[in-house]
This record gives structure tokens, sequence and C-alpha cells, in this order.
């Protein structure tokens, strides 16, 4: 008996995903957090290693039939500690915000200070943020970011004085800059905090080195394996050389927190992919590519303001932009979010620094290069995509954020159904379609 396929077994299924890849075929995604994975991790993640049970680690599995899932994940440690030249990798955290939450297990009791970039300005809810599990159960003083948009290095050297934090985050998800990770290393060391850098935005940045390495500085280095490294939806945490210098039981306290204390079985099926996407990490096309991501975004950037649309920072230093609509008024975020997506260009909104609305209607617009620059795009399709971004924002950002809350919804949501009849949205998202469709989809159109 010959398997079914998805067309023939599940077509609800198969026919949601067909129209999820005319989406993206038609579309330009500019979320700076996405990327597009390859055939190869692509088939790496739909193999037969999905229905593997193992638990524990390699050679210390607590089920048998291990042999080859052992040689898999084996593979994927070893080119991770060649590629980042680190001394200990765990590739089982299913995501990066279980890789991180292992990292305070390792390090801190409950109750301890932490610090971390605050969310608004740019942090990861990981990082110590309110509604994080991470505030609930550890003392979070967050380090914030000034009016240009940079960290605030001489408010963490008080905080970090004042607090003696267990641990200290850098790491971001709207931060246009170049981290500094050596002077996060240096206040760490003067509190005996343990220094973990989460580089989930920059990774692939950082293998091509266009962006500073955390490797020389930080204890412990987490991220995800799905964003600039284009790989599967996964996490890895690594123990520098420093990091057992300072505590020669790092390393196992790190297994130790990820399994038994967080997860039960690895995916294995994703360590696979992992494993694949490491290999064409250390490619030579990998660090073009890398590079590429960071001369596209600067392109796009220059591109915007060129359009008169204000940038925190003025630009960007990596692959991340952070459109300010406050020209406009506060809160215009929501408004530019719905009406780009309907011109088939993703983005999300977000908060600025000294974001004067909120998290829920922001004044912000994140966007970034790596999946256009997966694409195939180059410097003169970036300062297209610029043209197009920009004239959407600058029709959306007119409409007004209400003041009174209960009719913010109502709002966004007239103004969404009004865009279907809206003449630049058709004129733009027929330029996109048009633009778009000339480069491929990496995974199903290579």
């Amino acid at each position: 008996m010959t398997n079914p396929t998805l067309k023939q077994d599940d077509p609800e299924v198969y026919g949601i995903i067909e129209r999820e890849k005319t989406r993206q075929k038609e579309g330009l995604e500019l979320i700076p957090s996405e990327n597009y994975a390859s055939a190869a991790v692509l088939e790496a993640m739909g193999s037969i290693l999905t229905d593997k049970y193992s638990e524990g680690y390699p050679k210390k599995r607590y089920y048998g039939g291990n042999e080859f899932a052992d040689e898999v994940e084996l593979l994927a440690q070893e080119r991770a500690k060649k590629l980042f030249g680190v001394p200990h990798v765990n590739v089982q955290p299913y995501s990066g915000s279980p890789a991180n939450l292992a990292v305070y297990l390792a390090t801190c009791a409950p109750g301890d200070p932490i610090m971390g970039l605050n969310l608004p300005d740019g942090g990861h809810l990981t990082h110590g943020w309110k509604a994080s599990a991470t505030s609930l159960f550890y003392k979070s003083f967050p380090y914030h970011v000034k009016s240009d948009g940079h960290v605030d290095i001489d408010e963490v050297w008080r905080l970090a004085k004042e607090h003696k934090p267990r641990l200290i985050w850098t790491g971001a998800t709207a931060y246009v800059y170049q981290y500094e990770f050596d002077k996060f290393a240096e206040i760490a060391d003067s509190v005996g905090a343990y220094y973990a850098a989460d580089i989930a935005h920059v990774i692939g940045l950082i293998i091509a080195g266009v962006h500073t390495s955390p490797f020389p500085y930080a204890h412990i280095v987490t991220s995800t394996t799905h964003k600039t490294l284009r790989g599967p939806r996964g996490g890895i945490i690594m123990v520098t050389k420093r990091g057992l210098e300072k505590d020669a039981e790092l390393a196992e306290k790190v297994d130790k927190a990820i399994f038994p204390a967080l997860q039960g079985g690895p995916h294995d099926h994703t360590t696979a992919a992992i494993a694949v996407a490491l290999k064409e990490a250390s490619e030579p096309s990998f660090k073009k590519y890398g590079q590429q991501i960071v001369t596209n975004a600067k392109v796009l950037a220059k591109a915007l303001l060129y359009e008169g649309i204000k940038l925190v920072g003025g630009g960007t230093e990596n692959h991340i932009m952070l459109i300010d609509l406050t020209s406009f008024g506060p809160g215009r975020g929501a408004f530019v979010e719905r009406a780009l997506e309907a011109a088939h260009i993703t983005v999300n909104k977000n908060t600025i620094p000294g974001e004067p609305s909120s998290p829920f209607y922001p004044s912000g617009i994140r966007l970034g290069s790596p999946a256009l620059t997966s694409r195939g795009m180059l410097e003169a399709d970036m300062a297209k995509v610029g043209k197009l971004v920009a004239r959407v924002v600058k029709m959306a950002a007119e409409t007004p954020l209400p003041e009174e809350k209960e009719k913010r919804a109502p709002a966004v949501k007239d103004f969404t159904a009004a865009l279907a009849t809206n003449p630049v949205i058709a004129e733009v998202r027929t330029a996109v379609i048009e633009l778009a469709t000339q480069f491929p989809v990496p995974g199903i159109e290579e």
C-alpha cells in the first residue's frame, strides 16, 4: 500500500498550505524575524525522525533504538562547536524561549535579581518583561535605551551596582544597532553576574562577520535557529570557554535545565534540520548572504529616509529598521501594519523608544531584510521596496487613533475594511506582486 499524498488524504489542510505558498510568492516578507529555510532543511523536518522518542542525551537515552538519533544530535553539536568555536552545545531546546528559560534554571535560584533590555525599548519577553514567567520567578530590573535608541550603558552600570544581578542579558527584538558585548561583559564581571547573550536575530550576521561576536565575552550564548540562520523553528544553547572558566559545571547545569527540568523528548527531526542549517551556514555562500542582508537593510533604510519616513536612529547597523510614526501622531502602527498587509507587504507594528501610546497600539513599524535577501533581492530591488512601503505608510499613517480606548478596535476594523477599495493599496499591491513573483521562494521554488 502506498502512502496517500497530503492532497489526497487531507485536501483541506493541503489547500491552506497552497494558499500560504501563494501568499508568500506574491508578497514581500519584511518581518525581520522571518526567513526561508532551504528544501534540504524542510526535507529533514519532514523526515521519519519525527516518529522517534529520544529522552535524554546521546549515549544516555531512556529509550532504545536511538543509535541514529544519537548520530544526528552529535553531528549537530559538532557542527555548532566548530562554527562558533565553543566547547559545549545543546541543540534540544524547542525554541528560543525555552532555551532562555533553561539559562535561568542553570544560573539562578527563584527570586534572584536579573537584568535585560525593557520590552518596549526593543527587548525580548524572556529577558524579564512583566508579562513573562521570567519576571514572576525572578526579580527583574530592566535597563532601557536612550532617545536615539542606543542602550543606556550608564544606566546598566548603575542598575548592576545597585541590584547585584545574578544574570544579565543582552539581545533584542527591535534594536537597530550592534550589541556592545564587551561592555556588558565588563559590567557582569564587576558584580559577579553570569552574562548571557541572546543572538537570535543576529546569529547569521555574526557568522558572516558583519556583526560583533559575543563568544569572547559571554558565558552563555542562546539563539533561535530559524531567523538569520535560516534553519527550522528551534533553539540552541552554547556554553563558551569563558563560561566554563567561571563555572566548571555550567555545561552540565544547562543540559539538566533542558532535560529533565523543562522538556521531555527532543524533536529529532528538528535536530536533523538544525544540523543541515549549520552545514549550510558554514559554506562561503552563507557569508555572502549575511553581508547582503546588511547591505540590503542599509539601502532600504536610505530609500525610506529619502521618501521622508523617519527611522529610529536614522538608519540601521544590522538587518532591522524601526519606522517612527510619531510625526503623524501617536499609535498609528496598527493602521500602517494593516494597510501594508493589504498591499501584500508583511511587517509588524512595534513600540519605539519613549513610546507615547501602548504596545497594543504602538507608534512604530518593524521591518527587516533577511527574507527578501534569501529570495535573491539586491540593492536596486530594495530601493523599489522602500518606495512602495513609503507610499503606503504616508497614506495609512494619516488615520488618527481614537483617544477613547473602547473606540480603537472598531476604528482599526473599519479602516481595514475600507482598504479593499483603496486605490493606493490597489496600485501598490499590483506593483508588489509584479516585483515579488520575479524572485523564487526558497524551499518551494528552488
